[in-house]
């Protein structure tokens, strides 16, 4: 069908409106979405690291986009934001995906919580609880009759691309993970924070993990994903870390074309923490329990745009999304 005479069919009528959405090809990347409520919990990081489930139950949200009509099934990817919330470069990438022929699922876990931003204060919400709502959405996809339960991977930035690299510990799956096994088929980290070392880091789910990072990021440092990459990779784990040479944080954002200072946004870049025994997160210069109060939290960062590094990022995700998740 030419495009004029798409042009002429999707001006008459709503139905034909909706053909033009099918027959225009790439121009359309969605023909559905649904908004779903998640049932989950907020949940403190000693909590969730000694098995407890007694947080404040809450609902939370995510909007479900589906590339195309059919019967099929999809495989699709759960979207995790950073300490921003939902922002547009989430959308961005939804709409990569959506073009590759795979389902979004963009999870919001602050709006129901009544967070707006975590950025000035990190103690709004453990960071672990954000992980909590993963395995809560990874549960209801498995149930939706147009998404393949063995084809759904995980991506996410900053404080939502360190929920996604700790999503796939075993030890987690075991605590907090849903039943019968399931788990997520790739995990796809953007910038995530790698400083503190969990008990149980080391045996990660059998599947593919692909870390994206800057080396100018002065938000969250890329030196701690190195080291424990470099862990990873030395048991036989299949993960790697791709590493853009001066990039900063949030560097796949092109709304930010121009430097952007957070002056007042905390960041743990000079803090090193470590899992104690029952569950307690601690300094591991001082061996006390970690708060947001203590003398490595610095404030003060920034976050730019990097066009290469960005465009790099994206023809390494779509190649990697199309060899294991299959999309068509």
């Amino acid at each position: 069908m030419s495009s004029l005479n798409v042009s002429r069919m999707c001006s008459q009528t709503l139905v034909a409106w909706f053909l033009c959405l099918v027959a225009a090809g790439s121009h359309a990347q969605l023909v559905r979405i649904e908004v779903h409520p998640v049932a989950s919990m907020t949940i403190s990081d000693q909590d969730f690291l000694i098995g407890r489930k007694e947080g404040k139950a809450v609902t939370i949200a995510g909007e479900l986009r589906i590339p195309r009509p059919g019967t099929d099934r999809l495989p699709a990817v759960v979207l995790v934001h950073g300490s921003g919330g939902v922002s547009g470069f989430v959308d961005d990438w939804s709409q990569q995906l959506n073009a590759m022929g795979a389902a979004t699922f963009l999870l919001d876990s602050f709006t129901g919580r009544g967070i707006v931003s975590t950025g000035n204060d990190q103690s709004q919400l453990g960071r672990l609880a954000m992980i909590f709502d993963m395995y809560r959405v990874l549960e209801l996809l498995a149930r939706h009759p147009r998404i393949d339960q063995a084809r759904i991977a995980t991506m996410g930035f900053s404080r939502g691309g360190q929920a996604v690299l700790y999503s796939s510990l075993q030890r987690f799956y075991s605590m907090h993970g849903p039943s019968g096994g399931l788990q997520f088929a790739a995990y796809i980290p953007f910038y995530p924070t790698c400083n503190t070392t969990f008990g149980g880091d080391g045996e990660p789910a059998d599947k593919p993990i692909r870390i994206f990072h800057g080396s100018a990021d002065d938000y969250v440092p890329v030196a701690p994903c190195r080291a424990y990459v470099e862990r990873l990779r030395k048991a036989g784990k299949d993960i790697q870390l791709t590493e853009y040479a001066d990039a900063h944080h949030v560097f796949d954002w092109p709304f930010l074309k121009n430097p952007v200072k957070l002056p007042q946004a905390q960041t743990t870049k000079r803090c090193s923490l470590e899992e104690a025994s029952g569950g307690v997160i601690i300094n591991s210069q001082t061996k006390q329990p970690f708060s947001y109060s203590d003398p490595c939290v610095e404030r003060g960062a920034t976050i730019a745009y990097h066009p290469q590094a960005h465009s790099d990022s994206v023809k390494a995700v779509k190649d990697f999304v199309a060899v294991v998740l299959k999309p068509k």
